[in-house]
């Protein structure tokens, strides 16, 4: 349920005029071609195309299956339609479905990382469709067959998988049938109801309903409780008005010859059809907590409002973003072509969906991230009667959903290339979407090695109680809530989350150690205008000194705090109780995500005008960070001139920086003075070979706070980069500040840097 008080999330409204002008301006449509490898030199040309593309088309010639190596085949999927039945529009015609083909096209990318491609094929003769598509075969790893009408959808989708040793996958009948499933799942869970007891009633026998009631039967429905009902009523054995194979696979002897008679007393109610063709007189006559999915858009067979004000015990699902367990498409075609690509099946089977099913209604069951609640404008779902279906901008359908479609593949045997290692394949998906997963990675790995206790501030604050919850969920270690007992157990109870026995919650003015804590940091501070009574208020009354204090006193092995306190006060808190590291220089060093590129940039928090020597001692510490999350180090000393064109003032100190770097005989490569784009490109680079850089910087070290934060800002909201930190570095003990207002996969990440040591 939604936690946030008030009605579901607004629907937006868009007009033609609008609708019209965003798929026009600057280049019309929603898709480009976008080169994966370089082509700015002639030798890259050649390597492109002629000469160098023999190569690869010499060893396709002899073994096929290296396709996929050497081409985009293997992440290439094919939309295709013939605009017979374009969304709730009708048979429009192949050239006006283009536009909804390209919309597809553009989600497979969007969520699942797929290249995709749309082909309007513009004919009604099946013979003819069918012909002009199989003969694409070796251009793609997939098929989705799209806005297709029923019968003619049944037989191409038959005689194209029959034909193509791809994945061929009509999505108006399986992408719904899947969905759906799930949503099925969850409701038979909430209502206490044995499947092969459970009577289900199916109003819609084109290609959506027949595809979903295949695959409830397979989910374990007995088929004589399975009714299917048409315009003419139920599909009855023996009855020959309006019938084809199809239909006729679902006939069931039966007395009922109306929808109205079929569902009296019947559990769930699956609407594939059109608006109003459930009545509330027909729902009152349903079984106790009736489960009433109405799908027919763009308007349901009954609005929810409707069907609850007759039935407040009905279980309700639409087609529709604008109610509660939306039965949305985009759940399930990216993420089941994503393993289906990844292990080369051969097809999409059963088997296949009713894993994709599965998975996704254990997803829902699951504590939402804030990512979720974002996307609800700050409510919450949790699972139960609205919430049955996972949110489609969930992150973590991309690592859930096509594991288990290509488990399913290799089990049932039609994968040509397993996947050995699961768990490695579920990083690689994350890292997919999200990149700083790829960072991650190995940090998340070194962690689980040795798991460390973990002290939360700030553990009032539902977002840091989630992430504690993760942290520990993700075997991380232990997570420590610095708080009062009963807010923090109040706040966990009403997000809906069980910490059992899981986390720890220390009462700061309640805890025996903080006597200890106090004499530890009056010792620290009595030099300072101290007094030993404003050390015990601090320790009292201010989580961020008694989280360091654990720290610093060994109760807690790292820390992560920032969530509801600047940066800079946090800090100056932490400063309070724990030194710098003897030896190190106190930076701020953030993590730039972009381009499949990370670099480390500092200083981008600390020093505000550093002067020569303090730019050596930064890019002394940034190197660290670098060869600590596995990168070796690529120092480049940037400034607004290069090699001393034009001359400054601030360019003379970086001058001096690397003076300095060359009589402390550093282990790692620099350079500079330079500009940010000659340490960046490696053709600007180039015309430099006097350059000690034999590659493009990882490490960029600004010459001032200000043109760190600034460009690492920018870069976030303007160059679609992903920014992480800044993290400090140089601390004696492992404490981390996250900003203000961080998500709880914010703080979860920074907990395990902390625990990993990033600072040093």
């Amino acid at each position: 349920m939604v936690e946030k008080k008030g009605s579901a999330p607004e629907r937006p409204v868009v007009t033609d005029k609008e609708a019209l002008l965003f798929h026009s301006r600057g280049r019309p449509g929603k898709l480009a071609v976008v080169a994966t490898k370089p082509m700015a030199t002639q030798r890259d040309l050649s390597l492109a195309y002629s000469p160098g593309v023999a190569a690869p088309v010499h060893a396709i010639a002899q073994d096929a299956s290296l396709a996929f190596d050497y081409t985009v085949r293997g992440n290439m999927v094919a939309v295709i339609t013939n605009g017979t039945a374009i969304l709730g529009l009708g048979d429009l015609g192949a050239l006006a479905a283009k536009p909804v083909m390209e919309g597809k096209a553009a989600l497979f990318k969007r969520f699942a990382d797929i290249d995709s491609i749309d082909l309007e094929v513009d004919t009604r003769d099946v013979d003819e469709f069918v012909n002009a598509v199989r003969y694409l075969g070796p251009s793609f790893g997939g098929v989705n067959l799209e806005d297709i009408k029923a019968p003619e959808c049944f037989i191409i989708e038959e005689r194209l998988r029959e034909l193509m040793d791809i994945p061929v996958f009509h999505d108006d009948q399986h992408g719904t049938a899947i969905i759906s499933s799930a949503g099925l799942i969850n409701a038979l869970l909430l209502t206490g109801r044995d499947i092969r007891k459970t009577r289900l009633v199916c109003n819609g026998a084109g290609a959506a309903g027949i595809a979903c009631l295949e695959l409830a039967k397979a989910l374990g429905f007995d088929p004589a409780n399975v009714t299917l009902c048409d315009t003419k009523g139920v599909i009855y054995r023996g009855r020959s008005e309006g019938m084809n194979q199809w239909k006729s696979a679902h006939a069931v002897e039966t007395s009922a010859r109306t929808l109205a008679e079929a569902l009296e007393g019947a559990d769930i109610f699956f609407g594939l059809s059109v608006k109003g063709a459930l009545t509330p007189d027909m729902l009152k006559g349903m079984a106790k907590d009736p489960i009433v999915f109405a799908m027919a858009n763009p308007d349901p067979e009954i609005l929810p409002e409707e069907a609850l004000a007759v039935r407040p015990d009905a279980i309700v699902a639409t087609g529709r973003s604008d109610y509660p367990n939306q039965i949305n498409n985009v759940l399930g075609f990216p993420y089941i072509f994503r393993g289906a690509l990844d292990v080369r099946a051969r097809t999409i089977n059963m088997e296949m969906k009713i894993a994709a099913a599965k998975a996704l209604a254990q997803l829902a069951r699951e504590d939402v991230p804030d990512e979720v609640a974002n996307a609800y404008r700050g409510a919450r779902p949790r699972f139960g009667r609205d919430y049955l279906i996972p949110a489609p901008f969930d992150p973590r359908l991309i690592s859930v959903v096509p594991p288990a479609v290509a488990e399913a593949a290799m089990e049932s045997g039609v994968a040509r290339r397993p996947i050995v290692d699961m768990k490695h394949y579920r990083a690689e998906l994350w890292a997919r979407r999200d990149p700083v997963a790829a960072v991650m990675q190995t940090v998340y790995e070194r962690v689980r090695l040795s798991p460390k206790r973990v002290v939360f501030a700030e553990g009032e604050e539902e977002q840091v109680i989630r992430a504690a919850l993760a942290f520990v969920n993700q075997g991380l270690g232990r997570a420590i809530l610095v708080g009062r007992e009963d807010r923090v157990l109040s706040t966990a109870k009403e997000a809906g989350l069980d910490l059992g026995d899981r986390i720890e919650i220390h009462n700061a003015k309640l805890s025996s150690r903080n006597a200890v804590y106090a004499e530890f940091l009056f010792e620290r501070l009595q030099r300072k205008g101290f007094l030993f009574r404003d050390c015990q208020r601090l320790i009292n009354t201010d989580r961020n000194h008694f989280a360091a204090a654990m720290v610093a006193q060994g109760d807690a092995d790292a820390m992560v705090t920032g969530v509801t306190r600047n940066f800079s006060n946090a800090l100056q808190d932490v400063s309070h109780v724990v030194d710098q590291k003897p030896g190190h220089r106190l930076i701020g060093a953030s993590l730039v995500l972009a381009s499949g590129r990370v670099v480390v940039v500092a200083d981008t928090a600390i020093t505000e005008m550093p002067e020569a020597s303090d730019l050596a001692e930064i890019a002394i510490e940034a190197a660290g960070v670098a060869r600590r999350i596995g990168l070796e180090p690529r120092v480049a000393m940037l400034a607004f001139s290069t090699f001393g064109y034009p001359p400054g003032e601030r360019t003379a100190r970086v001058h001096e920086a690397v003076r300095i770097l060359d009589q402390r005989r550093v282990d790692f490569a620099y350079e500079g003075e330079m500009g940010a784009d000659i340490a960046l490109n490696r053709q600007l680079m180039a015309a430099y070979p006097f350059c000690r850089l034999k590659d493009t910087a990882n490490v960029l070290v600004m010459p001032a706070f200000h043109s760190a934060a600034i460009s690492t800002k920018m870069l976030q909201e303007l160059g679609g980069a992903t920014v992480l930190g800044p993290l400090i570095v140089g601390l004696d003990k492992p404490i981390q500040i996250v900003q203000l207002g961080a998500t709880d996969a914010e703080l979860v990440n920074m907990a395990a840097l902390a625990a990993f040591g990033v600072g040093g």
